[in-house]
């Protein structure tokens, strides 16, 4: 079936695409500064208390492994969003549309995108919170810390952190309304592919119908 370039839904796809594929890189790129920074350590869901001492902070790190689920569902959101840009730019380019099959795998693609886009999300925004909240029993702010050696025994770096989090929380967040828009956009085309093959069906019925209503007089 053919498809003109003027076609909303196929190019609101591509839209959203190229904005997933940005907003995966707003995840991995401070994600993966700030394990460089913090030397491999997470910040999410880490605590610790001040040393009355020395006034550090005595962190008791959370697993690396909250980083690590981030990076990794947003590195496979970077590929499926590269796969798919070109996938549908060489469909507009040939004038050409999906079958009902691949529409199908693009409507469970983007509906386990989507939880795990929200499970992200939730992580970086909860962890983040437990950190910050160690964080304000000395300082006013969370960002505060950025400019202050709070943990010489780790030999992190804190000056990024905040901007860092920031960032990522943003793309998480963001990407998930965008995997939610594409599991929309993708219902749409099955259920329009799910009412054009009704019709076709239909359309068969009623000509066979017609057909065996001419033939029938004859046969009389």
């Amino acid at each position: 079936m053919k498809m003109g370039l003027s076609n909303v839904l196929v190019l609101s796809q591509v839209t959203t695409y190229i904005l997933t594929l940005l907003l995966a890189l707003c995840i991995i790129i401070p994600i993966f500064f700030h394990l460089h920074d913090f030397r491999g350590h997470c910040l999410l869901f880490s605590n610790g208390t001040w040393r009355e001492t020395d006034g550090q902070f005595a962190v008791s790190w959370a697993s690396q492994g909250f980083c690590d689920y981030n990076l990794t569902w947003a590195s496979i959101s970077l590929l499926i969003a590269i796969v798919q840009i070109y996938r549908f730019i060489v469909q507009i380019c040939r004038g050409t549309e999906s079958t009902f099959l691949s529409a199908f795998f693009d409507v469970v693609v983007s509906l386990i995108m989507s939880t795990a886009a929200l499970a992200g999300a939730l992580i970086i925004t909860i962890g983040y919170q437990i950190w910050c909240n160690a964080i304000m029993m000395r300082f006013e702010a969370c960002e505060d810390a950025t400019s202050n050696d709070i943990d010489k025994d780790d030999d992190i770096d804190t000056r990024m952190f905040y901007t860092q989090f920031g960032t990522a929380q943003f793309g998480a967040w963001t990407s998930w309304v965008c995997w939610v828009g594409l599991s929309m956009f993708s219902m749409l085309k099955l259920c329009k592919y799910h009412q054009q093959e009704n019709i076709r069906v239909s359309m068969a019925r009623e000509r066979a119908r017609l057909v065996r209503d001419r033939h029938s007089p004859l046969q009389d």
